[in-house]
């Protein structure tokens, strides 16, 4: 392995900044499904019982380095304190952590994304965050993906490990590609082929059926000719697209594609939409998006799954955390 763990680090007295995703959906304001939280739980409680003091950085939402009140990770408190069985202290701002001393116990900073040095990946933010701890570590499989302030740039200045939930889906994405049980696949989901490039090109090499999804079918449908309207895509990378599908086709992997989707003209928690067809020859009007895979598409994905040994899954298959939009996410 070319990676540590919490068993591979002391960590008694040690500040532990543990990057974690509780990005969960919300309705009514409240935590609507508290499953990201809770599967952190057997990490913090790890990192207590090593003497480690857990500073629980996250992400909610998407506010684009401002503050937005109703991306507050605030909402997560109850739960949080609920899973981990004690109380948890809330930091509202990054200024107010760096005061210090911050307390004993468990300690959560607000939404890192407030701040557009999180995305942007700005060494001098990162060198911010990473004076708050001695030891970094990532237990957000989901987002580690993504070169952000609070992922690579900390693994790039503190002595780092992997958390408990991080390490469990490492050792079985290990297991998958290196003597994985055949026919084998993969779901590759969410919205930007330009976070998942070097991911792509390598499973076409090594699965017999690839499932797209997401903001990323579009990218690839576009690139077949379709016309999507807004949906959201990567019209940059089309020639890209077109790479990945042609290497697929020469290395035998069976790319999936939906054949159907979700289309809406708002992208809003209950709004309406209509199921339609997506291939080449697709034409959306302007103000019609591809926010979900249609029944079609998850009827067709379920069946290859069916065929499948193993199966590896990475990213949702439509916008998942807003109703009714999760739909073929939760089906497959």
């Amino acid at each position: 392995m070319g990676w540590k763990s919490l068993d591979d680090m002391d960590l008694n007295g040690k500040r532990v900044l543990l990057r974690v995703d509780i990005n969960v959906p919300v309705e009514n304001g409240q935590v609507s499904d508290a499953t990201r939280i809770e599967r952190i739980a057997p990490t913090v409680a790890n990192i207590l019982a090593k003497g480690g003091k857990p500073i629980l950085i996250a992400h909610f939402g998407r506010p684009k380095g401002k503050v937005v009140p109703e991306m507050s990770l605030r909402i997560c408190l109850p739960e949080l304190e609920k899973a981990f069985g004690q109380s948890v202290t809330f930091i509202e701002t990054l200024e107010e952590a760096e005061k210090g001393p911050l307390p004993n116990g468990i300690t959560l900073l607000e939404n890192i994304r407030f701040h557009a040095g999180e995305e942007a990946n700005d060494p001098d933010f990162a060198a911010r965050i990473a004076a708050l701890g001695d030891i970094f570590c990532n237990d957000a499989f989901s987002a580690a993906h993504r070169a952000h302030a609070s992922t690579t740039g900390l693994a790039k200045v503190l002595p780092s490990c992997t958390g408990r939930l991080m390490q469990a889906e490492l050792t079985a994405l290990e297991a998958a590609l290196s003597t994985p049980k055949r026919p084998v696949g993969a779901v590759v989901g969410g919205t930007k082929v330009s976070t998942k490039i070097d991911l792509l090109i390598n499973l076409v090499g090594k699965l017999n059926v690839l499932v797209i999804g997401g903001g990323m079918a579009n990218t690839f449908l576009g690139a077949m000719g379709a016309s999507l309207g807004s949906s959201l895509q990567e019209p940059d990378l089309h020639d890209t697209a077109r790479d990945i599908l042609k290497q697929a086709k020469a290395t035998g992997c069976k790319v999936v594609l939906p054949s159907d989707g979700r289309v809406s003209r708002t992208f809003a928690a209950g709004a309406d939409y209509e199921l339609v067809s997506l291939n080449a020859d697709t034409v959306l009007e302007a103000d019609q998006m591809i926010l979900d895979a249609g029944d079609l598409a998850m009827s067709e994905i379920v069946q290859e799954f069916e065929s499948l040994n193993t199966l590896i899954w990475n990213g949702p298959l439509g916008a998942f955390e807003i109703a009714p939009f999760g739909k073929a996410t939760m089906a497959a």
